[in-house]
């Protein structure tokens, strides 16, 4: 893979080998290992360019990050905040276990963990390098590959920092597992590495929401890799609402692996970012496995948003439905590449795909690369993409309704993504996500 050699390259491995010495020291060896290859490989890797030949990176011009003067974030260097200041990325009704993240770094005083012997665990990811060893060690760097992806490798160099979530066989996280995020520092250019690892086991249900946003306005990365291995006959709730600042850069990848009959039904919101980038893949590696991927992003200005999602059918029955719309006004430019992929022995695959886009402007653009890589004969797979201007001849019926240009507009705007929205399982989180897409399309 071609890449940017980057000269944060070797500030990072010196923080490394610092943190390894002070703050990591204490953590078991398997994982100490873990971080030392995954940063071997980032030194070898670098950040990935849109060169040609790099499909995956075509959209997606991450020399800003490369060429920024970037450095890890450091504990307590921002004001501390209080729970007024996180409020307005709360949900629920404060029962739900939570744990918030401030620069990367756990903030008891704003959690409410949940943890027990044999129950279900909502915990610091620290915390359960020692206390759940075993079983972050089974999935923590084996979902998500590190090997060939920059930003992954460095996630990967320094997770310690992070969440635990993990439903042991047969139980129910009776409350959805909320996950905060947020960047604090008001010095510019760091960068926060949040790791998450779900453990979902044989017939469990659960619900994880992770939230990032910003309680600053400097620039600054968020680099977020999570892992979520859904057991036989599971069933996983996974919504990730993204809220930063117009200044900030976010590459989040999530790799899930689905076990016989598991379900995952994922949704992603994307408000705020100067360039987002989500790389969402879903492995469904056992029969009767299914998931339903699904996203809206809303862009305007200079901001720039890139969704890769892949589901990869390894078994046979499995059944996928994928579905993405994005808003895009200003000079805003938008990428989805979605992939399936049906392997060889997994036939009787059902898939669908579809991306729309809503263009507000002239100057918004957006890219579309739908595609299948089908290598069995018995299958049902569709994809559809789409991209255009609001319908005038709905606008003028809402006019000739009585409606305003804006007011008509608006409510054009808001079918289009409730679609989506409507696909949101828990209620509690579809009225948040609702409300925040309706505050938002006010600004486009």
């Amino acid at each position: 893979m071609t890449s940017i050699a980057t000269a944060g390259v070797t500030p990072f491995a010196a923080d490394l080998d610092s943190l390894e010495r002070d703050g990591f020291s204490q953590d078991p060896q398997w994982i100490r290992a873990l971080r030392k290859d995954a940063m071997s490989r980032f030194n070898s890797l670098g950040f990935p360019t849109a060169r040609r030949g790099n499909e995956e990176w075509k959209y997606t011009d991450v020399r800003p990050i490369a060429q920024a003067p970037l450095r890890l974030a450091r504990a307590g260097e921002a004001p501390e905040p209080t729970a007024s200041d996180i409020a307005p990325f709360l949900l629920g009704d404060g029962s739900w276990p939570r744990l918030v993240f401030i620069d990367g770094f756990f903030n008891r005083g704003l959690s409410t963990p949940l943890g027990g012997q044999e129950d279900a665990s909502v915990l610091s990811l620290a915390g359960a390098l020692h206390s759940r060893s075993a079983t972050a060690r089974e999935s923590l760097g084996r979902l998500a590959p590190y090997a060939s992806h920059g930003f992954t490798a460095l996630n990967t160099a320094f997770a310690h920092e992070g969440a635990f979530v993990h439903i042991p066989d047969g139980l129910t996280l009776e409350k959805p597992a909320h996950l905060i995020f947020l960047t604090a520092s008001r010095e510019g250019h760091t960068v926060s590495q949040p790791r998450v690892l779900v453990v979902a086991g044989a017939g469990s249900k659960a619900a994880v929401i992770e939230t990032y946003g910003s309680l600053t306005g400097a620039p600054y990365l968020c680099n977020a890799v999570s892992e979520v291995a859904a057991g036989p006959g599971a069933s996983v709730e996974y919504y990730r609402i993204q809220r930063h600042s117009e200044e900030a850069y976010h590459v989040g990848t999530t790799q899930a692996a689905l076990g016989r009959d598991a379900r995952l039904d994922s949704f992603t919101l994307d408000l705020g970012g100067a360039l987002v980038r989500n790389n969402l893949n879903a492995l469904i590696d056992a029969p009767d496995g299914s998931c339903a991927l699904n996203g809206v992003y809303l862009a305007t200005r200079s901001q720039r948003v890139d969704n890769q999602v892949t589901i990869d059918h390894a078994k046979e029955r499995g059944t996928s439905r994928e579905l993405y719309k994005g808003v895009l006004s200003g000079r805003a430019k938008a990428a989805f590449h979605g992939s399936i992929i049906v392997r060889k022995d997994a036939q009787k695959v059902d898939a669908r795909q579809e991306d729309k886009n809503l263009l507000l402007s002239d100057r918004a653009e957006a890219n579309v690369k739908p595609a299948f890589w089908i290598y069995a004969d018995d299958v049902k797979c569709g994809h559809g993409a789409a991209s255009g201007r609001i319908d005038e001849g709905s606008l003028f019926y809402l006019q000739s309704r009585g409606l305003g240009e804006e007011e008509a507009r608006n409510l054009l705007v808001q079918g289009f993504v409730n679609e989506v929205i409507d696909k949101v399982k828990r209620p509690s989180v579809r009225s948040h996500v609702a409300e925040l897409v309706k505050a938002r399309l006010k600004e486009l």
